[in-house]
């Protein structure tokens, strides 16, 4: 505290300091109108995703969390696994994996970014259709062509 009032009787003395400014000091401006005896704070409105969109249970979002998190540390196993041993099951065992988790870290954008009830409505579906043809695309690609190990290999040969 002693800091900020030395930076503080700086900036009235005529040098202004490059990252802070005055205005990070104010406080919010309480106004009292005359006819009533109650006090309004009057502060901005800060954007935060609402809580209606977030999981309602604490434990379902620990898990959810957790799941993550596992999913993450299983495909760090499956990428070296994969190159070692090419196969169709392990094809669209990553194909699963990575589309999964493209559509949780995806899904965070939209609830961090997007607000507004028809906004996060429609980005949730474009989200939803956007994984569910990644995975389409991807299992065409592992059963029609020579699949997703194997291309990954022929890329690093080049």
């Amino acid at each position: 505290m002693a800091a900020l009032l030395r930076i503080r009787s700086i900036c009235h003395k005529g040098v202004k300091p490059l990252f802070l400014r005055s205005s990070l000091f104010l406080r919010p401006v309480v106004a009292q109108k005359k006819d009533q005896d109650h006090v309004l704070l009057l502060t901005a409105d800060i954007h935060a995703s609402p809580s209606r969109y977030a999981v309602t249970s604490s434990k379902a979002a620990s898990r959810h969390w957790t799941g993550e998190r596992l999913l993450s540390i299983i495909l760090l196993g499956m990428l070296p696994t994969a190159y070692m041993f090419p196969g169709p099951i392990m094809d669209c065992s990553l194909a699963a994996a990575l589309t999964l988790h493209g559509h949780w870290g995806l899904g965070q954008v939209v609830t961090d970014y997007v607000h507004g009830d028809f906004k996060v409505k429609v980005a949730r579906g474009g989200l939803l259709a956007l994984s569910a043809v990644t995975f389409a695309g991807l299992c065409y690609f592992n059963y029609h062509d020579v699949g997703i190990c194997k291309a990954v290999a022929m890329l690093w040969s080049m």
